[in-house]
């Protein structure tokens, strides 16, 4: 298990472990982010990620992308 922002562009990978507070979890799940689910990064920009999730395409922190494990 490794933190989403170590994962390489274009690769799925399906998210083991979201953490953070109720909050920030409830956050990520709104956007799609779920345990079970597939994640590919598309692309980097000044250190946010964009990512492919539920086919859709979501901009999201180093912050945020650090507490989703795949």
């Amino acid at each position: 298990m490794m933190p989403l922002l170590l994962a390489g562009e274009g690769e799925e990978n399906i998210i083991h472990k979201i953490g953070g507070s109720q909050e920030t979890k409830k956050h990520l799940a709104d956007l799609g982010f779920v345990v079970g689910g597939s994640v590919t990064i598309i692309s980097e920009i000044n250190g946010n990620l964009i990512v492919n999730v539920k086919n859709s395409r979501v901009a999201i922190s180093r912050e945020m992308a650090a507490k989703i494990m795949v």
